[in-house]
């Protein structure tokens, strides 16, 4: 799938596969091309070459019959504050086409299903944050689409109700519904995804679950020493580990390197502070962290960043 904006790419064959019941992390900095393709998906924009299809049906060729199959939550909240929650819920509902009776029973299962039935009957202008993400959960579950795309569901929003959106995104997932997440939220994607993608620059860069990201990442190597004057032994130690260039914490007097081989790396720095009679506080590994393969992959190089 491709994307130009004037003479930059927001998308460049880019190509994903999301199976059916799982939750997909599209992950990237601002300008990566996430809101691209989440728009292309939904027919919001059209491609430029290649091609999409969601639930069977081609976003070009048939727009109405993938709008019918998505569900689309974006970064900010789309529900009425002056409606209450469930005239929100019923009006998307009578908008999918069903009759009032329908439209309200289902506003009702769904208000049930997020823990907001207490507060069905409130303006929705009285909600925290944490109700009114939740709302736009419910929203775009109207009519029971197969793929929920969830642009940045959580930004803005405090720790407590950002746990709320996550426990309910779980949910829609246990429930058999596909779930396309996009985040700049690393702490999301690890905990919520079953596959994840890192786009930049309008490219894939990388791909797979989390764990297989943090294990091509490698390890990082840590050595804290007693007193500053083994600081020099312990970088030693660690470029003795053949790692890349340690960085030093000279208050904490820790020195840590990323390294490949963790095991044979952690033998080679235990050699050295045992030659040069060093008894370090501690030696050990710390695997990668999302964080780590984000930072990794994502570095900027180009002056010029996809919109």
């Amino acid at each position: 799938m491709q994307r130009r904006h004037k003479d930059i790419w927001a998308l460049r064959d880019v190509s994903l596969h999301i199976s059916a019941g799982e939750i997909f992390a599209l992950l990237g900095p601002n300008g990566a091309g996430k809101t691209t393709l989440v728009r292309i998906l939904s027919t919001l924009l059209r491609p430029d070459g290649g091609h999409a299809r969601v639930a069977g049906w081609d976003v070009v060729a048939h727009p109405a019959r993938v709008r019918a199959a998505t569900g689309l939550a974006g970064q900010y909240s789309t529900v009425d504050g002056m409606l209450t929650g469930i005239e929100n819920l019923s009006l998307i509902a009578r908008l999918r086409g069903m009759d009032r009776r329908t439209a309200r029973r289902a506003a009702g299962d769904l208000l049930d299903r997020f823990r907001l039935a207490d507060s069905g009957g409130r303006l929705v202008k009285t909600y925290s944050g944490g109700m009114r993400r939740r709302l736009d959960l419910a929203a775009s579950l109207v009519g029971a689409p197969e793929l929920i795309i969830l642009d940045e569901p959580t930004t803005g929003l405090d720790p407590e109700s950002r746990i709320d959106t996550w426990d309910a995104v779980g949910e829609l997932a246990a429930g058999g519904t596909t779930v396309l997440l996009t985040t700049q939220y690393l702490e999301e994607a690890d905990r919520l995804a079953d596959r994840i993608t890192v786009i930049d620059h309008g490219r894939v860069v990388a791909a797979g679950t989390s764990d297989t990201l943090k294990a091509a990442a490698g390890s990082r190597l840590v050595v804290v020493v007693a007193e500053d004057r083994e600081v020099p032994a312990a970088v030693r130690a660690a470029r003795a580990a053949g790692g890349a260039a340690p960085s030093v914490d000279r208050r904490c007097r820790r020195v840590e390197t990323a390294v490949a081989d963790g095991q044979r790396a952690l033998a080679r720095a235990l050699s050295v502070l045992s030659d040069e009679g060093v008894q370090a506080l501690e030696v050990g590994l710390v695997r990668a962290t999302l964080d780590d393969v984000f930072l990794a992959l994502t570095a900027r190089r180009h002056p010029a960043a996809a919109r």
